[in-house]
């Protein structure tokens, strides 16, 4: 029997539910989605409208809320193609929820590869969601959860599976819990903006009136460090989050540009001018101490770690033109990276650590690459008319968002390594432009 009445459904999902949901569901693990396929194309999943499993008050739009909000945000992570409810071919007053039960053959009909089912109950103001992921091709649930909380957490009850149900299909994490700090340039000031990942929220993080820039965060997402020339010199500071308070670190004459923190945390990278040429220096974040690490007579700036905390990468033009170098972490062993372009700039490392991308010239604007770490396979990952500046990776080393003009305004841009699935963030109003960005690692709980 392929279709179950719904009361019937009910009864048996209220009976099955505490044993179902309450954690994963075994299964045997392998990856199913790899981005990094040639030919890969987004994967068609079906969503259908959730049910009430519990004859609940009036829930209104709950059920459609469900199924579209789940299908808006796998449309973002640019790994699913959503299928129109419209093809439907199940009836939805007869929705099967158990694999036993569910007619695989009316959605492999339809070419889909995976479907997500669910629903909820709602008491008073609690809130209890259960969500099941189907195989179709193999007939089979590969992931089921059941979360329970309050009615105004059911978005991050529908993150958190997301998040779980990335990990069951890629191997990777999502991204829905991370920011990214960007640059908001409005007249002539600018302030460092909080961006989330599915731009729902723009939170203004500093208010100096005056020109700020560069942010990089700390490994545990507590900190931000950037420049700024809320005194009159562009000086080095270091932002707390919460309790929200900053200090400043370097107010040397000349530069003092702000770079990532190490790894661990301990450490961090900055460029000063105060010995009269753009140089590197690793700052101790305990003792505020500083070691010089370059020293040559070129121009040596934007360094940044490797994820093991072993190499640099960083760009100078000792070569008669900017390049990337790799040196180690103590300065030793200096080696170029690029060779291809005559200006290339503004690497960054992939968590992953197997490649660095980068800012260079081709065809008259700046677009993004990606370079392995020994100097092999680079390849073009954007071609926007009008140029894409300042790469940086999601922390899951799946996205690299990046600064690129449209309409003669700067936004902030994502795409998944492979260079599809091009989004624009639109941020906060009343800005001109954002640029600069830095992704902030896992905050936790989206």
């Amino acid at each position: 029997m392929h279709r179950i009445e719904m009361k019937k459904a009910i009864r048996i999902l209220s009976f099955l539910l505490p044993v179902l949901l309450v954690g994963a569901i075994p299964v045997q693990s392998k990856v199913y989605i790899d981005i990094n396929a040639p030919a890969f194309q987004r994967f068609p999943i079906a969503i259908t409208d959730f049910y009430d499993l519990g004859e609940s008050a009036p829930v209104g739009d709950m059920p459609i809320w469900f199924s579209d909000i789940i299908g808006s945000k796998l449309d973002m992570t640019g790994f699913f193609r959503v299928i129109d409810k419209k093809a439907f071919l199940e009836n939805p007053e007869k929705q099967a929820f158990t694999a036993a039960d569910i007619n695989f053959q009316d959605w492999s009909v339809l070419k889909v590869d995976f479907l997500l089912k669910g629903g909820f109950i709602v008491k008073d103001q609690d809130l209890t969601v259960e969500f099941r992921l189907y195989d179709v091709v193999e007939g089979r649930m590969i992931l089921g959860r059941r979360y329970q909380g309050k009615l105004n957490d059911r978005l991050k009850m529908v993150l958190k599976f997301i998040d779980e149900m990335l990990v069951e299909l890629t191997g990777e994490s999502g991204v829905f819990d991370t920011k990214i700090a960007v640059v908001g340039k409005s007249g002539t000031t600018s302030e460092i903006y909080l961006i989330d990942f599915d731009d729902t929220n723009t939170v203004k993080l500093t208010n100096f009136k005056s020109l700020t820039m560069m942010p990089s965060w700390s490994p545990d997402g507590d900190y931000i460090t950037f420049t700024s020339y809320r005194d009159g010199n562009p000086d080095h500071y270091v932002l707390r989050r919460k309790p929200f308070s900053y200090r400043r670190i370097s107010a040397f004459n000349g530069l003092n540009l702000a770079g990532p923190w190490s790894p661990d945390g301990k450490k961090m990278l900055t460029v000063l001018t105060k010995d009269g040429n753009e140089e590197i220096y690793i700052r101790d974040f305990t003792n505020n101490s500083l070691k010089r690490i370059t020293n040559n007579p070129a121009i040596d700036v934007s360094p940044v770690w490797s994820p093991d905390g072993e190499n640099i990468a960083f760009v100078s033009d000792r070569s008669g033109s900017p390049q990337i170098f790799v040196m180690n972490a103590d300065g030793g062993e200096v080696r170029r990276l690029t060779y291809e372009g005559n200006y290339n700039t503004s690497p960054s490392w992939s968590p992953k650590g197997n490649r660095i991308a980068f800012e260079g010239r081709a065809g008259g604007a700046f677009q993004i690459f990606t370079i392995n770490e020994d100097g092999s396979g680079l390849v073009q990952v954007t071609f926007e008319p009008g140029g894409c500046e300042d790469p940086t990776w999601s922390p899951n080393g799946l996205y690299i968002a990046f600064a690129t003009r449209q309409r003669g305004e700067a936004k902030v841009c994502i795409i998944t390594a492979n260079g599809l699935n091009f989004r624009p963030l639109k941020g906060a109003r009343g800005i001109s432009s954002f640029q600069g960005p830095s992704w902030s690692p896992h905050m936790g709980t989206p």
